[in-house]
This record gives C-alpha cells, structure tokens and sequence, in this order.
C-alpha cells in the first residue's frame, strides 16, 4: 500500500509531529472528505506501507523527522511545489530563496531521484504572463540543477468557490494555445538544465514537445528508487487524465496554513 501524504494538505509543513505519532502508533484514522461520518483506519506498520508520497510546498519544519523515518525502515519521496508567484497568490509561503535552499538541503539528504519539482499550477494574469514564467523558470531551473530529475507542471483549473478570487486576480483557464505556447516555452529550459519535464493531469496532449504525462503517485519510481516490485495500477479515484499508481491519502481538506488563493484543497 502506498500512502499520500497528502494532495488534502501540506503535512511535511503543519502536520508533522501529527504524522509522527500516528506512525508511532501503527495507524491512522481518517475521515472521508465526502461522507463526514465514515471513517476508515489504515495501518501504517512498516509491513503494510511499501512508501509514502509526500507532497509539500515547504518541508523544511519536517527535516527533523527523517532520521527516525529512516530508522523505521519506511520509503519515501517528495512532490516539493515551487512556484514563482508573490504573496498576492501565496500569502504565507517562506521566501522563495529559503524555499530553494530547503530543496537543495532535502536532495542532499536523501538523493535527487526522490525529490521531484512540481511547478504547477501554472496561472497567467497581467502581473504573471509568458515572459515571467520564462524568466523564473529558468532561475528556479538553474537553481535546482543537480539537485532533481524530474519537473512537474499543471496548469491553472478553475473551481466555483475559487471564482471570486479569480476575478480578483485577472486568473482563468488557459487556452490551448497558451497551453502549447508555454510547454514549447519551458521544456527546452528544463532540458538544458538536465531536467525530464512532465505534465499532472492534463487533457492536452505535449509529447510533441517531448513533455509525457506524469505518474505522481509513481510505482515504477518507487521499485527503481527501493528495490520493490508493485504492480501497476491507476487509481480509480482519481481524475481522468490522471497516471497516479492507486494510493491511499491520509490528509483532511482546508487544513493547509499556507493560504495559497488558486488552491483547490482549500475548498468549502
């Protein structure tokens, strides 16, 4: 069993003494986001977790716990989200420079195969156009070289409660000209900087621009990287153009500090 922790909320950032005694304990109990009154327990014994996925926009409050993880004798990687955006996007967020030396602490510690980049959701408004995403990616590229193998993009998905921050912010979906305009932006400089560039969920098809399609939950990933041998299967729960190898997330919506107006686990 594979453990997402978690696409609901950043645990390596809030949750983690939380994570921490859960794993102590051998389980976890987690209720479902839809139906409030069903809860399930998952066992979290070395025996039963063959990884967990941490998904994260600053792990750095977590960095103390990977030695007794480690002792545990638990796989693990991270999904690390670094985008480019100001406090008008992501109000809560570190500096972005602290952001970028916690990457590089956490890809020193535990190998670059196991910390991928996620650069995502991409969003274009008047003060975040082309030219901007060009620019920063390719210092957050050049920041980041030897560090990961792999970048993630997403671009940006409309929700209702999200509409009113939206407007605010001159945000809406990309067309599929933009879409294409930005892959044939960013993967030349992802591969200059020796990065394999793939995109999270995404309808439209970019392998002309040699951009696959991502498997976040990833098992091929986890056998390479730890020795395993999971079988391939795509998650039923998840959306349509979604690769993720079948998981089970133990984190809870609207839990996240970090305020970010775009995100879509900050839902009502």
């Amino acid at each position: 069993m594979i453990i997402s922790a978690s696409r609901r909320t950043d645990i390596p950032a809030f949750q983690g003494e939380w994570f921490m005694d859960c794993l102590r304990a051998g389980e976890v109990f987690v209720r479902n986001p839809v139906n409030g009154t069903q809860v399930s327990r998952i066992d979290l014994s070395p025996e039963a977790v063959d990884c967990f996925v941490f998904w994260t926009k600053n792990p750095a409050p977590f960095l103390r716990f990977l030695d007794e993880l480690d002792g545990r004798g638990y796989p693990y990687y991270f999904q690390f989200t670094l985008t480019p955006y100001g406090r008008d996007l992501e109000p809560n967020l570190p500096e972005k420079q602290a952001l970028i030396d916690t990457f590089c602490r956490l890809s020193e510690r535990i190998g670059r195969e196991r910390v991928l980049w996620r650069y995502d959701p991409i969003a274009l408004n008047p003060r975040y156009g082309c030219s901007y995403h060009a620019e920063q990616f390719e210092k957050f590229c050049r920041a980041l070289e030897g560090k990961t193998e792999k970048c993630v993009i997403s671009f940006i998905d409309s929700y209702g409660f999200l509409k009113k921050n939206f407007e605010e912010l001159g945000i809406r979906e990309l067309a599929a000209e933009e879409i294409t305009g930005i892959a044939e932006i960013l993967q030349p400089t992802a591969e200059k900087y020796g990065l394999a560039l793939a995109s999270c969920c995404e309808k439209a098809d970019l392998a002309r621009y040699n951009i696959g399609r991502n498997r976040c939950v990833d098992a091929e990933l986890i056998n390479r990287v730890f020795g395993l041998n999971l079988g391939s299967r795509k998650d039923p729960g998840q959306r349509a153009y979604c690769g993720c190898h079948v998981s089970r997330d133990i984190g809870t919506y609207r839990t996240c500090l970090h305020g970010c107006r775009y995100c879509y686990a900050a839902r009502p």
